[in-house]
């Protein structure tokens, strides 16, 4: 059975999505069957702009992503809960039994591309870490 991780975070324009976009592209590499999501808490309209040129700086084309809106009854269904520095407390529903884990890392919305290039690696590698753990 595929395990199933869901990256969250605020408005799942940025953080979360390069997270997912790592996390499908390393899982098709690999050959793993694996189900990636992600969601926000206060989603916005659209992803953002500069989160999308840095992926395709990677070879990943985030663009066609949209933001959406976690429903807490659906976390219950993940093998992993990742937010990205906004914690899971309050995130994860009651009776969760799955692992969670709050990478911390800052939201680069307004900062620098070096900032959103710094964002995206440490991304990438918590990602290829996250997935070493999962298989």
């Amino acid at each position: 059975m595929a395990k199933r991780i869901i990256f969250v975070c605020i408005e799942n324009a940025c953080r979360s999505q390069m997270a997912a976009a790592f996390a499908r592209q390393l899982a098709r590499e690999l050959g793993l069957e694996l189900e990636v999501a992600s969601g926000g808490t206060k989603p916005v309209e659209r992803v953002d702009d500069r989160a999308i040129q840095v992926m395709r700086e990677k070879g990943i084309d985030i663009s066609g992503e949209r933001p959406r809106a976690i429903d807490p009854r659906e976390l219950r269904d993940f093998d992993y809960i990742i937010t990205m520095g906004c914690g899971a407390e309050g995130v994860c529903p009651a009776g969760f039994t799955g692992r969670t884990r709050d990478w911390g890392i800052p939201d680069p919305k307004g900062k620098s591309l070096e900032f959103y290039h710094a964002v995206r690696d440490e991304i990438e590698q918590k990602v290829r870490e996250l997935i070493e753990e999962v298989i």
